[in-house]
């Protein structure tokens, strides 16, 4: 079903809509935890540090295939509230065959370069064979992770965050069936938690496919599907690819930090891949209330109605900095019990307890970098979102590594480091904020 987001009440748009995007996530997010979860339990803590190491570095390139289908949405979005379906149409079949072709090569790409690139990381020797076994195979569902992304992208573009959601918490639990099944049942380690893995991304892309071509009329294209327009390639290309470097730009930012902290050893790589978890459920209402602005701006910017675009950004930030304020507090009480999850080691739950009790004082900062971040995106100028990502990152990457290489720091070293990135993503944005309200502040009307 799709929704027009141009009329109505905007906070209770922004909350429906966020709800079934966090939602969403977190079963993500928990089938992923799983992994760790049962590797770290039933395997070992250096089948967990090479889960943990391994997740970075795919993460890095779903970011950037999943790049293109926010870029992608954000067009699908402008053309819909637009009402311009002819030409959206056309937008959705160019932006799913470039996708899934891109992805294709990608795959093939990681499943021949694992080994090299975990000794650029410099990953221990030890961790090194399951981690490459482990990303190959989930390298290989890396196309039905874009299929499944591009079209729930689609639909939360015209208005539905919801109808994704079910397809992702049946394929949840499959994976998590899958994972106790393969592991516990079968003894198949490591592989076993890959394979339940790109099993579920295969079923979710399924029913999503299934759901548009029945229940979506304007999406029931038919031969449409295989219409290719390089005109319309080139719009594709300048919002998906400024999207998708600006994603995996933070995701390289995350990679490099990974590789700073291998080098403390197995201890501190084990601690970080659990406590990089935890930091997720806390971070992900954020990251989804941004999104939901983005959409809302989106279909606004496209209809032309700049003052409800300003007023989604407004109660957006006070949304994202309450549930900031929240995650925090929450988190400094349960970091030991959460952390007791993924192993019943001492030495890494202490760690991971050290790394999670910083974290959680500085959530303010990203929730408030999630909404200028969101804004930017839904007013279409992907460049800001790029060029504050680079800088996020790059400042970050610097502080940690400057944290451990010449202060010696172990993993506390990596909160310290989060904080100067989110400080100087703070003040990029809000400049350019300023900039852009002062140019178009003309039309927006009370």
């Amino acid at each position: 079903m799709t929704h027009d987001l141009t009329q109505g009440r905007l906070f209770p748009i922004l909350v429906k809509f966020t709800i079934p995007l966090l939602i969403g996530n977190i079963l993500q997010l928990t089938y992923n935890a799983v992994d760790s979860i049962i590797v770290g339990r039933h395997v070992g803590s250096v089948a967990l540090a090479a889960v943990g190491t391994s997740n970075p570095m795919m993460t890095l390139i779903i970011m950037f295939v999943q790049g293109i289908s926010i870029g992608a949405g954000i067009l699908i979005g402008m053309l819909y509230g637009a009402h311009e379906y002819e030409k959206l149409r056309r937008q959705i079949s160019t932006a799913m065959i470039s996708g899934s072709v891109f992805s294709a090569v990608i795959a093939l790409a990681v499943i021949a370069c694992a080994e090299h690139l975990f000794r650029i990381l410099k990953v221990d020797e030890v961790i090194i064979p399951s981690a490459c076994l482990y990303l190959r195979i989930i390298a290989c569902g890396l196309i039905f992770n874009f299929i499944y992304n591009f079209l729930a992208s689609t639909l939360r573009a015209l208005g539905d965050s919801r109808s994704p959601l079910y397809f992702l918490g049946i394929s949840s639990v499959i994976n998590v069936i899958g994972d106790l099944f393969f592991v516990l049942c079968l003894n198949g380690g490591i592989m076993g938690c890959a394979v339940s893995t790109v099993l579920s991304e295969a079923l979710s892309c399924l029913l999503c496919w299934l759901y548009i071509k029945k229940k979506i009329p304007l999406l029931d294209m038919g031969k449409e599907w295989l219409i290719f327009e390089p005109a319309m390639l080139k719009k594709t290309l300048q919002y998906g690819f400024v999207s998708a470097i600006q994603q995996s730009t933070v995701q390289m930012g995350i990679v490099g930090v990974q590789g700073l902290v291998n080098s403390l050893g197995v201890t501190a790589t084990a601690a970080f891949s659990a406590a990089n978890r935890i930091d997720d459920y806390a971070l992900i209402p954020g990251r989804n209330m941004a999104n939901a602005m983005t959409s809302v701006m989106a279909q606004n910017m496209g209809a032309g109605k700049k003052k409800r675009v300003m007023d989604t950004f407004r109660i957006g930030i006070l949304m994202e900095l309450s549930f900031g304020l929240l995650a925090g507090i929450l988190l400094l009480v349960v970091s030991r019990p959460v952390m007791g999850l993924f192993t019943g080691e001492t030495p890494v739950i202490e760690e991971g307890m050290t790394y999670l009790k910083l974290i959680a004082l500085m959530y303010f900062l990203p929730a408030f970098t999630n909404g200028m971040q969101g804004f930017f995106r839904g007013v279409g100028d992907l460049k800001v979102t790029l060029v504050g990502s680079i800088l996020n990152m790059g400042m970050r990457f610097a502080s940690c590594f400057y944290f451990i290489a010449v202060r010696h720091m172990g993993i506390e070293a990596v909160p310290w480091a989060c904080l100067v990135g989110w400080i100087c993503l703070s003040i990029y944005g809000i400049v350019c904020f300023a900039l852009w309200y002062r140019k178009h502040k003309g039309d927006i009307k009370e």
